[in-house]
C-alpha cells in the first residue's frame, strides 16, 4: 500500500512537472511572439515616428480653434479641419518661400559685390593689436580682408570647410525636416474630426494602466503641450516676425537668415541676445540717431518678449512647476530633436504628478497608521 502511494506520488509529480513544462514552454513561445511583433512594428513605424508625435502635437495645440471654427461653421467638422489643414500650409509655405528666397538673394548679391570689388572692409582700429592672445593675429588678417578680400577668403577657406559642410548638413535637415512638419499638418487635418473618440481611446488606455490617475495624465499631458506650443513655438514665432520686419526696414544684410536664426534660437531656448547684440552694434555705427533708435526699440522687443512674456505664457494654465517644465523643454530638445520640445515636458510633468501622488499616499499612510 505505502508502494502504491509512493508510485502514485511519483507520477503525479511528474506530471505536474511535464504540465509545468509545458505550460512555461507555452508562455515562453508567446511571449517571444509578442516580442517580435514589437519589435518589428517598432521597426516599421520608426521612421514616422516625427510625422505622428508633429500631427498628435498640433492636433491638440490647435483643437480649441478647430473646435471654436466648428461652431462657427454650423458644426460643419470637416471644412472647419480643411480651412485649419490649408491655413497652416500656407503659414508652413509662406515664412519658408521668403527665408528660402531671401537666402539666395543675399548670397547673390554678396557674389556681385565680390566679383565687382565693390565689397569694402574699413580697416581695423590700432586698438586691436592690444587685444589678449587674438590680437596681432586678427589685426593682421582685418587689414589683409580691409586690403583684398578675395586673398583673406582664401586663406579662410580652408578653415571654413568644417562650417561650410555642418551648413550644408542643417540645410539637408531642415528640408527633411519641412517635409515632415507639411506631412504632419495634412495628417493633422484628418485628425482633428474624430478627437473626441481619439481622446476617449486614450483615456481608457491610460485608465487601463493607472485607473487612479490615468485620466488625469491624459489631461496634464494635453495642458502641457498646449503650453508649450503657446510659450514656446508661439513665442518664437513672434520675435521671429518682429525681428524680420524690423530688418527688412533697417535693410540688414541677411535678413532672412538671420530672422530664421532668431526662430530657430528661441526654439531651443537660447534666445534672441546672440543675434541682437552684433546688430545692435551694426546699426549705431552705420545708422543715424533717430534710425538707430527706432531698430534698438524694435530689437528690445525681443528681449522683453523673450524674458518676461514666454515665462508667463509658458506657465499658464499649467500646474507643474515652471523650472520642471523647462527642464523637459530644454532637456527633450538634447535628447530627441525638435520633437523633444513636447516630448520632454510631457514626460517630466507625468513624472513630476507620479511623485506628488506617491509623496501624499505616503503622507496618508503614515497618518493612518500613526493615528
Amino acid at each position: 500500500m505505502i508502494r502504491k502511494t509512493a508510485v502514485t506520488e511519483e507520477r503525479t509529480d511528474s506530471f505536474n512537472y511535464r504540465q509545468f513544462n509545458a505550460s512555461f514552454m507555452e508562455l515562453a513561445i508567446h511571449i517571444g511572439f509578442i516580442g517580435l511583433l514589437v519589435s518589428w512594428t517598432f521597426v516599421l513605424v520608426h521612421p514616422f515616428i516625427p510625422i505622428i508625435v508633429w500631427s498628435v502635437v498640433l492636433t491638440v495645440a490647435l483643437y480649441p480653434v478647430f473646435d471654436w471654427l466648428a461652431a462657427i461653421l454650423g458644426g460643419r467638422r470637416g471644412l472647419a479641419a480643411a480651412l485649419i489643414t490649408v491655413l497652416g500650409l500656407l503659414v508652413v509655405i509662406g515664412p519658408v518661400t521668403w527665408l528660402g528666397l531671401g537666402l539666395i538673394d543675399g548670397l547673390r548679391a554678396l557674389i556681385e559685390r565680390l566679383d565687382s570689388g565693390k565689397l569694402s572692409i574699413p580697416p581695423p582700429s590700432e586698438t586691436v593689436r592690444d587685444w589678449p592672445l587674438i590680437g596681432p593675429q586678427f589685426y593682421d588678417f582685418w587689414t589683409l580682408a580691409s586690403t583684398n578680400v578675395k586673398s583673406a577668403l582664401t586663406y579662410l577657406l580652408p578653415q571654413l570647410k568644417p562650417v561650410g559642410d555642418i551648413l550644408l548638413n542643417t540645410a539637408s535637415n531642415a528640408g527633411a525636416w519641412t517635409l515632415q512638419f507639411l506631412t504632419s499638418v495634412i495628417i493633422a487635418g484628418f485628425l482633428f474630426p474624430p478627437g473626441p473618440l481619439l481622446v476617449s481611446a486614450t483615456k481608457t488606455l491610460a485608465l487601463k494602466i493607472d485607473a487612479t490617475h490615468g485620466e488625469r495624465f491624459v489631461k496634464l499631458s494635453g495642458a502641457t503641450i498646449r503650453a508649450v506650443s503657446r510659450g514656446v513655438i508661439g513665442m518664437s514665432l513672434l520675435q521671429a516676425i518682429v525681428a524680420g520686419i524690423g530688418m527688412s526696414l533697417a535693410g540688414v544684410p541677411g535678413a532672412s537668415f538671420l530672422t530664421l536664426a532668431v526662430l530657430v534660437l528661441g526654439i531651443i531656448q537660447i534666445g534672441p541676445s546672440p543675434i541682437v547684440a552684433p546688430l545692435l552694434v551694426w546699426s549705431w555705427t552705420t545708422m543715424t540717431i533717430g534710425p538707430a533708435l527706432a531698430f534698438t526699440a524694435c530689437m528690445a522687443m525681443l528681449i522683453v518678449i523673450d524674458s518676461f512674456l514666454k515665462p508667463f505664457v509658458l506657465a499658464r494654465g499649467l500646474t507643474t512647476p515652471m523650472l520642471v517644465t523647462l527642464v523637459g523643454v530644454i532637456g527633450g530638445i538634447l535628447a530627441h530633436g525638435i520633437g523633444g520640445l513636447f516630448v520632454g515636458p510631457v514626460v517630466l510633468a507625468v513624472a513630476w504628478d507620479l511623485l506628488k501622488a506617491w509623496i501624499r499616499d505616503s503622507k496618508a499612510s503614515v497618518g493612518a497608521l500613526s493615528s
